[in-house]
């Protein structure tokens, strides 16, 4: 089995039930706080890979649902700075194992969970729970 670097946003219960589904498949988890970390440009890039810009997004954040920012218009180095600016923005989770870098549960992250599929752990999980994440 894998040690698994997951960024994560700390009060999140998807990020939370992705986490005990790789610990249940066998892997190491070690979950850091996506919010604390002294993130730049390209270290943040290295978890995109060939992901278009706008996928890079948390569709879920506030400043995106308001309109602030559109994912769909912004280029490269726009989003980065944003990202960089507001880690709240960048897609959740990222993770780092066996020296590959991801965002979010695309292929082939996806085989580290064993039978679970996407929609299974990328959903929100507030949205069935009267209980909402933490803004920050």
């Amino acid at each position: 089995m894998a040690t698994i670097i997951f960024y994560q946003k700390p009060g999140c219960a998807t990020n939370a039930r992705q986490i005990q589904a790789l610990k249940s498949a066998g892997h190491d988890v070690i979950a850091q706080d996506i919010l604390k970390e002294p993130w730049d440009a390209d270290e943040l890039r290295s978890f995109f890979g060939n992901m278009p810009v706008a996928s890079w997004f948390n569709r879920a954040a506030a400043r995106i649902k308001s309109g602030e920012v559109n994912p769909d218009t912004v280029d490269a180095a726009s989003a980065l700075a944003l990202m960089v600016g507001d880690p709240l923005l960048i897609r959740r989770p990222l993770i780092h194992v066996d020296g590959t870098r991801c965002a979010g549960l695309d292929h082939p992250v996806l085989s580290l969970f064993g039978c679970k599929t996407q929609d299974d752990l990328e959903g929100c999980s507030h949205e069935a729970n009267p209980t909402r994440c933490p803004q920050t």
